[in-house]
């Protein structure tokens, strides 16, 4: 059960479940049930998509939480015939709990973030945060077993949730798959945006949230090395004072520094991979990350990566192995922003430049990047674990 699902995929929880899904399809045998239109016939699974209530008025499309929960509602009335459940995220949490109550199935669950963790939600939800952290609440509490995609998460699963057993947390890395994302030569999508191969790169690949920490790298940028390209793929913004915000902070980086290139549409996955072997360094400044799926993408296409050591992202990256970690203090246990911003901005500036400053060293990391990416976080093991779960559940 998912929300994301292709070709209606915007961020790493839909990339999760769409690779996740085709693994285990050789497994065992696979539904998807997601939300919006119907999709494309697949060989290998079936897949059914679900749309808000048409009564429902309360967020673009039907999606606000209301919207969300009549889509649940018709997911559980369609699962008399399964043998397990599978949630991902809040959008679904319910729709597994309330099938697992329905018909008396076991009811799995991965966290790819929490709630409580993202209080800047309220900005996009309103008082629809209170029920997205319901739906949430609910389905964790009620799993059989929850799936974390990092030893991190699971530490933040018991922090928000104590309710929760840990012997029911199960920690399953994320994937990628280094066939889709590998060293690619080309220079077209570079040519495409007006990118100089001849510079150095720095690329951040992001939707345009406060977890993203995007507004740092910009404020970081006025102090990496002024030969070197800021290359933005960000956009998807969760609301439009922060889309404004950030669009605002751009067009003045742009205006004080040459070689800024801002990409606020989504790109085809050939592109993104030419973007991502193309640079020399990706950058990801995130405030709270329970995995960072972002990571594993850049190191499986060989570029090294500097990104802030929160969440699992110190499971992802060796720090000097496969890229750089940049500490990372937030303001308190309940406010995740940077205790610092400032000092976060220059540490983030310091390591880009460091590998800038030293492009051999930067290779090495991305080589190693990709070497560990192919030995430890292939779906394949991902979906055997999965199903090793499923198994301890299955009826």
């Amino acid at each position: 059960m998912s929300r994301e699902y292709p070709p209606e995929v915007y961020g790493g929880a839909g990339v999760h479940v769409q690779h996740l899904a085709a693994s285990l399809s050789s497994l065992v045998d696979v539904e998807v049930h997601c939300f919006g239109a119907e999709r494309p016939p697949d060989p290998r699974l079936k897949t059914f998509a679900y749309r808000p209530w048409d009564k429902i008025e309360d967020g673009a499309g039907g999606l606000g939480p209301l919207g969300v929960m009549s889509a649940d509602l018709a997911i559980a009335s369609a699962l008399g015939r399964v043998d397990i459940v599978h949630s991902h995220t809040w959008y679904t949490n319910l729709a597994g709990h309330l099938t697992k109550l329905l018909y008396g199935v076991p009811h799995i669950l991965t966290v790819h973030s929490l709630e409580p963790k993202r209080p800047w939600k309220a900005e996009q939800l309103g008082r629809g945060y209170l029920v997205s952290s319901w739906c949430e609440r609910v389905g964790v509490e009620s799993a059989d077993a929850v799936i974390a995609v990092s030893h991190a998460a699971a530490r933040d699963i018991c922090d928000c949730y104590p309710a929760v057993d840990s012997s029911r947390i199960d920690v399953i890395h994320n994937g990628v798959d280094p066939a889709e994302f590998r060293p690619d030569p080309s220079v077209e999508v570079l040519e495409h945006y007006g990118i100089d191969p001849c510079r150095p790169i720095v690329l951040c690949v992001g939707r345009i949230t406060h977890q993203k920490g995007i507004g740092h790298l910009v404020a970081a940028a006025d102090e990496i090395e002024p030969r070197a390209q800021i290359v933005l793929r960000v956009g998807e913004a969760d609301t439009p004072a922060l889309a404004l915000e950030i669009g605002r902070r751009i067009a003045d980086l742009k205006a004080r520094r040459e070689g800024v290139v801002w990409i606020d549409k989504t790109v085809d996955r050939r592109s993104l991979v030419g973007l991502l072997s193309a640079a020399t360094v990706a950058c990801y400044p995130s405030i709270y990350e329970p995995f960072g799926l972002v990571n594993l993408e850049a190191m499986a296409c060989e570029t090294a990566v500097v990104a802030s050591a929160v969440g699992g992202v110190p499971e992802v990256i060796e720090n000097g192995f496969t890229g750089v970690l940049v500490s990372f203090e937030p303001k308190s246990a309940t406010d995740p922003d940077p205790a610092d911003p400032r000092k976060f901005a220059h540490d983030l500036a310091a390591a880009v430049n460091d590998l800038i400053g030293n492009p051999n060293l930067a290779q090495k990391m991305g080589q190693s990047g990709r070497r560990r990416v192919i030995e430890e976080f292939s779906w394949s093991a991902v979906a055997a674990k999965t199903v090793s779960l499923y198994s301890k559940w299955a009826r």
